[in-house]
């Protein structure tokens, strides 16, 4: 039997089929008109519905601030707050409760805007239970998946959140090992040649501050300061009685020496992080000129952190004391780099280090000098974040 009651604008269908849920589906009724709420209320109420009426928008948001609701049911036109008023502060409070709006006007443009406003679809009076039911059965799915899909991404989240984590710690390990690896290399140079000592860490600082004001991108500058602290790791393999013989070198004991590039270069160049700066190391005795060793190559085939060493290598060298001299001058150093640029030097690296300030120069060398200094960092905070920017470099 069905009864149609046309002043509410409802068609009754007895015997309507319940909701499948897993608990009790409430529902909020928003409409002025109190016959249709309590027919409405009535015909879900029938289908295992706990309903709650509410005659405007105003009392609706009260209800849905005290009450926990899964869906709302809202007439459209109402005195006061309009049903796309109510549906437009409903929406982005409550994202997960289904919203179904109810219309007399059997107009297509009216759902649509509804549903692009956030509806999650439109009944058109006189409605029939059977299909506010179907339609309350397909918004309530709806938002079920959205919550699952909701909870899924969250979980997500939070799951690759903890797998960063994860990560970073490990990437810290590793990163320790390449130090550890780094440190334990560069004090097995020191060792083998004492006379030395402390020109592997000045010549990275030299190294990374040309690369740095050069423009070298944070992978560059890693990578010319791995190569610039273990460019004399092929010394490892040479002779004590040429590595450290106090004398002039002979010829053949000249080549021997020279080994040392190559060496190096066949040392590290396995060692995957080091594969890069072992061709900086393969090259760090490379002269723009062609006169170096061990392939006399010229500026344009010579990599640019090479070109950089060997910029950064003669200051040094000129700058600090050895058995048979005294040191010289910055002010000297920067003589000579000065003649060589264009010849021995590549001209940019030349400009580069000619336009920093001596006093700069000097102070980063002060730096490794002094206890606590640059050298005790050298081989850890600097290789990990090659800019120095807080060692005045």
């Amino acid at each position: 039997m069905i009864d149609v009651t046309r002043e509410s604008g409802l068609v009754n269908a007895m015997g309507a089929t319940p909701l499948p849920s897993s608990g009790v589906t409430r529902v909020l009724i928003v409409d002025d008109e109190i016959s249709t709420r309590k027919l409405l209320a009535a015909m879900l109420g029938d289908a295992g519905v706990l309903c709650k009426t509410a005659a405007c928008a105003e009392e609706g948001l009260k209800v849905l601030e005290t009450e926990s609701v899964d869906a709302v049911l809202s007439d459209l036109q109402m005195p006061g707050i309009s049903g796309m008023a109510f549906l437009a502060e409903v929406r982005p409070r409550y994202r997960h409760l289904a919203f179904l709006m109810i219309t007399g006007m059997d107009d297509i443009r009216v759902g649509i805007e509804a549903m692009k406003r956030g509806a999650d679809d439109y009944l058109v009076k006189p409605l029939q239970v059977e299909i506010v039911i179907a339609s309350l059965e397909r918004a309530l799915e709806k938002k079920r998946l959205e919550q699952e899909l909701d909870n899924y991404r969250q979980h997500l989240e939070e799951m690759v959140k903890k797998r960063t984590a994860q990560l970073e710690t490990a990437l810290c390990q590793v990163e320790r090992s390449y130090e550890d690896t780094l440190k334990a290399l560069g004090a097995a140079v020191d060792l083998r040649d004492s006379e030395t000592a402390g020109h592997s860490h000045r010549v990275t600082l030299y190294s990374a501050k040309l690369a740095k004001e050069s423009g070298a991108t944070e992978r560059e500058l890693k990578t010319i300061a791995m190569g610039a602290w273990l460019h004399d790791i092929g010394k490892l393999a040479i002779p004590d009685a040429i590595l450290l013989k106090p004398g002039a070198l002979t010829e053949e004991e000249w080549i021997i020496m020279r080994s040392h590039a190559r060496l190096g270069f066949d040392l590290v160049k396995r060692i995957p992080f080091l594969a890069e700066a072992a061709e900086i190391i393969l090259a760090h005795h490379e002269r723009c000129d062609g006169s170096g060793y061990p392939r006399g190559l010229k500026t344009v085939d010579i990599p640019m952190g090479a070109r950089i060493f060997a910029v950064a290598d003669t200051v040094d060298a000129m700058t600090s004391d050895r058995p048979y001299r005294s040191a010289h001058s910055f002010e000297e150093a920067q003589d000579e780099i000065r003649r060589g640029s264009g010849s021995r030097y590549d001209t940019r690296v030349a400009s580069v280090f000619l336009s920093v300030a001596l006093e700069n120069w000097k102070a980063i060398r002060h730096s490794v000098e002094i206890p606590g200094g640059a050298s005790q960092h050298i081989e850890g905070s600097y290789i990990r974040s090659p800019g120095f920017g807080n060692k005045g470099v």
